[in-house]
């Protein structure tokens, strides 16, 4: 990529560089935002809401928890397992704060899913809501946890309408099945606990270990990607670039209703609007889109951010067309491929334009955007962010021409160190410090870079990686399944979903009963949608199951 040519294409306000060593840590720049925007709204739940002082003052209690209680030092690893509420930032800052690393846990994961990411990323501790305590029941003695905080949906909301909420998610709704942990510690007692202790500041540098963020990577179980505090903070630099000319510094409110446990989220709405002085929003539930509506009639949003599924829900969700939309300045579509009728439905009826971009969980995760002040949607993922080299490689290794497809490869600040304890999986990837992303892309002649199609197997349902060979590892499982393979089709709401073709060991195989059984294995968005039974699979003359031929 000729830097000299392509910063013509930028916009004169976006820097080509940024300084990826800024801060030297996440905990440096929170503190310093947190003093310079003490009064100021952080984040918003339900109703309730949390400043930047109070956030400060509660994240730092918990983190004396974590080290003078429960005994943690710098470098072990925490894990979060609970969905858009106040206890996420407090619990995030604070396991920052004692200099431990964060594992990012989906609540929705089954005991299969969650046994191996605690093994694999070695936690010792966890914080997760009550409603998914029955999983880690079933496997945390196979695992190296031994500290659990337990919380609640309405912890944070205040002793009357926390009581309430509470009460109704688990006696009304009955939403919190019966488990067994009796050694946990409820989260806002470890909250009070920690008030009453006093923090040993931890020493961070830009090489010691943010966040063991869980991704396929390119094939097999789900690795842990290894994020640096420097690959994060460059990463908050680099999108701040993009979008700051967008903005102002205190006065922004982003919906944040993708999961915070998603790096997407995680970097564009927790990170990087704390250090703008901005509020995040947080939508706990945004598959009930009625509500979901209803929240953000109360609030003035000025930024939202989201996956394609979710702006086209909410682009069919009765009463979204009537919000006052006049102080919208920015929708950013990540995760999955915007399609063109959702993006331009958008604009007319936001009259903000949607941009595009492009990440991965290895980059932390931007890698491109559309320019901030393109005026219509035109298909690209557009430019690379600052101090982010691009480039697009032929089968044999070679640099492709300008409108030819290859390989897109990515080097940079926010490139992650690699994966945990995956030595030969990193080795696959990162070549002399570039990123192998395993998508097939094309760059035209103005530098803007259109996603053709994926090098890998890997499957994308509404933003989130589901990988084949996980799919067919659970489908082995089953007894009546002699072979199998697992592949994406085009889905119109969800992008795609999993559809799976099964040779039958046995003759009354059907597929309630595979659905049933991966249903008990995988998180929802992994089941497979369609089963299709075969005599048999295509195969290489080695006996390799060709997805290929069956897409």
């Amino acid at each position: 990529m000729e830097k000299i040519w392509l910063e013509k294409s930028y916009p004169s306000d976006v820097p080509f560089e940024i300084d990826a060593d800024k801060y030297p840590s996440i905990v440096a720049m929170f503190t310093k935002y947190s003093t310079k925007f003490s009064d100021k709204t952080a984040f918003i739940n339900m109703g309730a809401s949390i400043t930047y002082e109070e956030l400060n003052v509660q994240a730092t209690a918990f983190a004396a928890y974590l080290q003078q209680d429960l005994g943690l030092v710098k470098g072990d690893k925490f894990a979060i397992m609970v969905p858009n509420c106040l206890q996420y930032p407090i619990a995030l800052f604070g396991a920052l704060l004692a200099g431990l690393t964060v594992v990012n846990v989906n609540p929705l994961y089954t005991a299969r899913e969650l046994e191996h990411q605690l093994k694999d990323s070695d936690t010792k501790a966890m914080l997760i809501i009550e409603n998914f305590a029955q999983t880690l029941e079933k496997v945390i003695d196979k695992t190296a946890v031994k500290h659990v905080i337990m919380t609640s949906l309405g912890d944070r909301l205040g002793l009357v309408k926390g009581t309430v909420v509470n009460c109704v998610v688990k006696y009304v709704k009955k939403m919190v099945p019966a488990f067994n942990l009796p050694h946990a510690v409820r989260f806002n007692t470890a909250l009070s606990r920690g008030l009453g202790l006093k923090l040993s500041p931890v020493t961070l540098c830009g090489d010691d270990l943010a966040f063991l963020q869980y991704t396929g990577g390119t094939t097999g179980l789900s690795k842990g990607a290894m994020l640096t505090h420097r690959n994060m903070v460059a990463n908050l630099q680099q999108a701040k670039a993009a979008i700051c000319p967008l903005l102002e510094e205190g006065g922004e409110l982003v919906v944040t209703a993708l999961p915070l446990y998603h790096i997407f989220a995680l970097t564009a709405n927790c990170l990087t609007f704390y250090t703008m002085g901005g509020t995040n929003l947080l939508i706990t539930n945004p598959r009930d889109m009625p509500n979901f509506v209803k929240e953000l009639s109360k609030y003035p949003f000025t930024a939202i951010t989201g996956v394609n599924t979710l702006f086209n829900g909410l682009l069919n969700t009765p009463g979204f067309n009537d919000l006052n939309f006049s102080t919208l300045k920015m929708s950013l579509g990540g995760g999955m491929a915007v399609q063109r009728p959702v993006a331009e439905r958008w604009q007319q009826v936001t009259g903000t334009r949607l941009l595009e971009g492009y990440g991965l969980t290895e980059c932390a995760p931007l890698v491109t955007l559309s320019p901030h002040n393109q005026v219509a949607y035109d298909g690209t993922i557009g430019l690379p962010a600052s101090s982010t080299d691009v480039k697009i490689m032929r089968e044999d290794g070679s640099t492709a021409d300008i409108g030819e497809s290859g390989e897109m490869c990515v080097k940079g600040p926010q490139v992650m160190k690699g994966y945990y304890n995956c030595p030969e999986a990193t080795a696959e990837v990162l070549k002399d410090g570039w990123f192998a992303t395993g998508d097939i892309a094309m760059m035209n002649d103005q530098g803007f870079f259109t996603i053709v199609d994926r090098k890998k197997d890997m499957i994308i349902v509404s933003g989130f990686n589901v990988y084949p060979n996980e799919i067919e590892e659970v489908l082995a499982m089953h007894d009546g399944v002699l072979e199998s393979a697992a592949i994406g089709v085009p889905h119109e709401v969800s992008g795609e979903i999993v559809k799976i073709f099964v040779v039958k060991k046995s003759d009354d195989l059907d597929e309630e009963s595979l659905i049933k059984h991966c249903r008990e294995n995988l998180t929802n968005y992994k089941v497979p949608k369609i089963v299709e039974f075969r005599n048999e699979l295509p195969k290489t003359n080695v006996g390799k199951i060709l997805r290929r031929e069956l897409r």
